[in-house]
């Protein structure tokens, strides 16, 4: 459980830098009119799109089996959960739910599109809509505390 935990808190990191990698290459591709390449924006962005979706899936895991998660809802009720345990509990899942599917809906509709300055815009907003909802609601008093 422990392993878990330390991967999801380490990997965050990695998944935080390139997908700001990602945001910022696509605002410079959407605002400087660069032709969208295959060997370098659409590798960064389909990077951060799976590293996202690998900690998605690695946070859902620890959701279930963790005490910080659904038993903590389960053993307190959601009237019982003080602020900090809310936040692990319902809106660091909720909330990073609805970021990767941002980042999936703004890969998605990127593929659908031939200009390149549309795909770096569906990119950069999709993309950073998720990045901010993620930073949104990281426990920063358990990564900083």
């Amino acid at each position: 459980m422990e392993i878990l935990q330390n991967l999801h808190s380490y990997f965050a990191y990695i998944v935080l830098a390139v997908l700001v990698l990602a945001v910022f290459n696509a605002l410079g591709g959407w605002l400087g009119k660069r032709d969208f390449t295959m060997h370098k924006d659409l590798r960064v962005s389909l990077f951060a799109l799976i590293l996202s979706h690998i900690q998605l899936v690695v946070g859902l895991i620890l959701f279930f089996v963790s005490a910080n998660g659904l038993k903590a809802i389960q053993t307190l009720g959601m009237g019982g959960l003080n602020a900090p345990a809310r936040l692990l509990a319902l809106e660091h899942p909720f909330t990073n739910i609805i970021a990767i599917a941002l980042i999936t809906i703004g890969w998605s509709r990127h593929k659908r599109l031939m200009e390149s300055t549309k795909k770096f815009k569906s990119i950069a907003i999709f993309y950073g809509l998720g990045l901010l909802l993620i930073l949104s609601r990281i426990p920063w008093g358990q990564w900083f505390g």
